[in-house]
């Protein structure tokens, strides 16, 4: 587009957003320029103090501009009932469900060689100790049910198998190939009602 550069790099700037292709970038950038400059100065300011300020939750690893998240930090919580999610985004898909009151522990991915994403970087070595030193009775694995997802969980299961907490994954309600932010509460209730405990397939082969 033949405009000027600053507009083309707002355009741009845009794009990088999940599912913003370019006209969508142009419409947006078109109307903070025309009818919501105000809002856009806004925005600016939100987006660049929680880039600078926001790092993660020394407990859970959740997105949050303070040492310890909010979550972590309740006396309300449950902190015998662990939540392991992929993503901050699935904690608030949970929270909106209003179903589960325990703590959670965000792997920030899932395990995927083909990315160099194995389980170092997922942390699992730091839930261990969490649920360790936390003394968590029954850790809940919610990964989205892909096939990096249930294999992120059974690789977790498979870690605590000789351990004495409770392992279970969230069952039915959540479709296959499904993301957690796009199920809705209802649905995510009725996964967290009727998760199974995950059985260790070893144990069964020797007997």
């Amino acid at each position: 587009m033949n405009s000027s550069p600053l507009i083309n790099d707002l355009i741009e700037a845009f794009r990088c957003l999940p599912g913003v292709g370019p006209k969508s970038a142009q419409r947006m950038t078109l109307y903070l320029l025309g009818r919501n400059r105000s809002g856009g100065l806004k925005l600016s300011e939100s987006l660049s103090s929680a880039l600078e300020e926001v790092g993660n939750c020394e407990q859970c690893r959740t997105f949050t501009e303070e040492n310890i998240c909010r979550i972590c930090s309740s006396n309300s919580r449950d902190r015998k009932i662990c939540c392991v999610v992929e993503s901050p985004v699935d904690i608030f898909a949970i929270e909106q469900s209003a179903t589960f009151s325990g703590v959670y522990y965000v792997l920030m991915g899932r395990l995927s060689p083909i990315d160099g994403i194995g389980p170092e970087q997922l942390g699992i070595d730091n839930l261990m100790k969490k649920v360790e030193v936390e003394n968590i009775e029954e850790l809940i694995i919610a990964c989205n049910p892909t096939v990096e997802g249930e294999a992120t969980a059974y690789y977790i299961a498979e870690q605590f198998k000789n351990s004495q907490v409770s392992v279970s994954r969230i069952a039915h309600g959540v479709p296959v190939g499904g993301e957690l932010e796009f199920v809705d509460g209802g649905t995510l209730g009725h996964a967290f009602s009727g998760r199974k405990i995950i059985e260790n397939t070893q144990s069964h082969e020797s007997d």
